[in-house]
């Protein structure tokens, strides 16, 4: 199995805030954005936001430019190039569940 498919395996569907990380990583798919926007988007707490973003850049998935509150994150090009991993992933699992009820 490809070591990104595994990443995101583990990181969207193995671990406790697995679907909050797939919304991210889809908002980050259509537009950079920073972590005050990706909360007001997805509706969550900008601390949960920072610590998710936080642990997909820990794992070369997004990458980030600037610093402080203006700091920008961006997919990674080593999501970029495995997108459709992503992609495979997510609907299986993250769209079944946010559309069930599971998460807003």
């Amino acid at each position: 199995m490809n070591p990104v498919k595994k990443i995101l395996w583990w990181l969207l569907a193995g671990t406790a805030g697995g679907i909050n990380r797939g919304r991210i990583l889809e908002e980050l798919t259509k537009n950079p954005m920073n972590a005050n926007e990706l909360a007001k988007k997805l509706d969550m707490d900008y601390k949960t936001v920072r610590h998710h973003l936080k642990i997909l850049e820990k794992n070369s998935l997004i990458s980030s430019m600037g610093e402080g509150y203006g700091k920008m994150y961006f997919i990674s090009e080593l999501l970029e190039e495995n997108i459709s991993h992503f992609r495979e992933i997510w609907d299986k699992i993250g769209k079944n569940k946010i559309k069930g009820g599971g998460m807003r």
